[in-house]
């Protein structure tokens, strides 16, 4: 699946674009990134509510492709700089973690 499918058919909001990467081929939904390190599948993205610095280490770690933040949480400008540097993409969504992990099972199906 694209991730441009992300902003595109979900209308989530780009916040940073993935310059290496178009495609991802699954999802992990967690907020514990020591979780996230030790189960997340490579070419995932992440649904999360941490909007930090350091979820941009572990996606790098995990080989993860893009981070989606989810209750209107907003990406401080270190983290924005994090993923701008690692080519991880972040989007941006109101939706809360159960609604975007669905959304985005629904778009890997179709």
């Amino acid at each position: 699946m694209k991730l441009k499918s992300i902003n595109q058919i979900l209308g989530y909001v780009e916040l940073v674009e993935n310059r290496e990467f178009e495609l991802f081929s699954n999802g992990y939904t967690s907020d514990l990134l020591s979780d996230v390190m030790g189960n997340a599948q490579a070419d995932s993205v992440l649904i999360t509510i941490q909007a930090h610095k350091n979820t941009i280490a572990v996606a790098t770690l995990s080989d993860l492709r893009a981070i989606i933040l989810c209750n209107g949480r907003q990406a401080p400008e270190d983290m924005i700089k994090a993923a701008e540097d690692e080519s991880i993409a972040i989007y941006l969504t109101d939706d809360n973690q159960f609604d975007a992990s669905w959304k985005i099972r629904q778009l890997l199906e179709n």
